[in-house]
């Protein structure tokens, strides 16, 4: 008896199983197209959060270029130093999310 993953939620389940004790899902009567069918889905919904994480990661660039710029703080000041806080990470961010995204959309060629 060997492990694999569900193809619906991924977690590990008997490859003798009729269907998923997590999910439910039925592995003993999927058709190859079901199957199919899933792991299409389930990228889908990994690059739709991605996607929504740089969004998220390029909201806080811009808020911290905003307040950098027209907020009217001078260098010394914490307003200042967490505006430039603020745009590093979410430069870095936004960067890291891109480059998560190119890894799971060569996984899928």
């Amino acid at each position: 008896m060997a492990l694999m993953n569900c193809p619906s939620c991924s977690k590990k389940v008997s490859d003798k199983a009729e269907a998923c004790q997590h999910c439910g899902f039925a592995i003993g009567s999927a058709t190859s197209d079901d199957l199919h069918r899933k792991a299409s889905l389930r990228r889908y919904k990994q690059q739709q959060s991605i996607q929504t994480q740089s969004m998220l990661a390029m909201l806080l660039f811009i808020g911290g270029f905003g307040f950098m710029y027209w907020g009217g703080a001078t260098p010394e000041d914490m307003q200042y130093k967490a505006s430039v806080g603020a745009l590093v990470i979410g430069f870095i961010w936004y960067i890291v999310n891109r480059i998560r995204l190119i890894f799971v959309k060569k996984a899928d060629d």
